[in-house]
């Protein structure tokens, strides 16, 4: 289970986004569709009209008003700031020489930072601890090419270094949801079993026994998850749009990101992992 003092708080900040030293890269180099989450179209390398000359959005306290909710769930996990900061030294895509290639860095940045994001999870489950070392010594190696310069960063080979993390991260979560389903096996009924990528969209999953379920890529859109049992429960990647978390306790999840707490429906008495930000955007009755 997760061993949460063991969490190291300065690559923690590190991982998370600063807005305010970065200079509006997902503004500019992401692309986006008119859509529930977006209320117009929007090409990659074009700046989003409401980006002000100070990297600030002009709507920044109405986004989900103005039907840019996409905006209030997104989360590059600290690529921006990093980017603007060191790869490129603080200077901006508004150079026109520099754009293309700060654009083309930025998702091999995010890449890098959100897999040090689940390495650094991993790390903190005493249930893991055979894999501790492996981890920290891989979170390293990543975190050192996250200084490497524009050209070097364009020549990684981002899909093996996905293929080591992931073998990684898919032991440690066998080892955790076992060890959690043993812990626990006296929670009244059998815990649900599910394939990665499930299809849950709109169930009924209230108080469900879901410990040390696999719900890895599931598509939890719109489920009712309130008061479900999620201990050991692997999230990595499972879609959260509008999953309603209201009361439920996710503190032991595994590798929960902002992003999909962002995306979900929760409240004041939703418990989440030390390591996430409560949105500003629940609602607090």
């Amino acid at each position: 289970m997760p061993a949460s003092t063991k969490h190291s708080i300065s690559l923690r900040e590190h991982l998370r986004a600063d807005c305010e030293q970065c200079v509006g890269l997902c503004c500019t180099a992401l692309a986006f569709s008119a859509s529930a989450d977006f209320n117009m179209d929007k090409e990659a390398g074009q700046p989003c009209y409401h980006l002000q000359e100070d990297y600030r959005c002009g709507i920044h306290n109405k986004l989900r008003d103005k039907g840019f909710r996409g905006c209030t769930v997104y989360d590059c996990f600290g690529a921006g700031q990093q980017i603007a900061q060191y790869t490129f030294d603080g200077q901006s895509w508004r150079q026109q020489e520099i754009a293309q290639k700060m654009f083309e860095v930025f998702p091999i940045m995010l890449h890098l930072h959100e897999l040090i994001w689940y390495l650094e999870q991993l790390v903190t489950w005493d249930t893991a601890s055979g894999l501790h070392r492996a981890a920290s010594e891989l979170s390293g190696k990543l975190l050192s090419l996250t200084y490497l310069n524009p050209a070097e960063l364009l020549q990684l080979n981002r899909g093996e270094l996905h293929m080591r993390v992931n073998q990684l991260l898919t032991e440690g979560s066998e080892q955790v949801r076992s060890e959690t389903r043993r812990q626990y096996r006296k929670a009244a009924g059998r815990p649900r079993d599910y394939q990665r990528g499930a299809d849950l969209i709109g169930q009924n999953l209230r108080k469900a026994n879901l410990i040390g379920s696999n719900l890895r890529g599931a598509y939890l859109i719109a489920a009712d998850l309130r008061q479900a049992d999620l201990r050991g429960a692997d999230l990595i990647g499972a879609d959260l749009r509008d999953t309603d978390v209201r009361g439920t306790d996710l503190s032991q999840t595994l590798f929960l990101t902002q992003s999909q707490i962002n995306a979900a429906i929760g409240d004041q008495n939703t418990i989440l992992p030390d390591v996430l930000l409560r949105p500003a955007h629940w609602k607090v009755k």
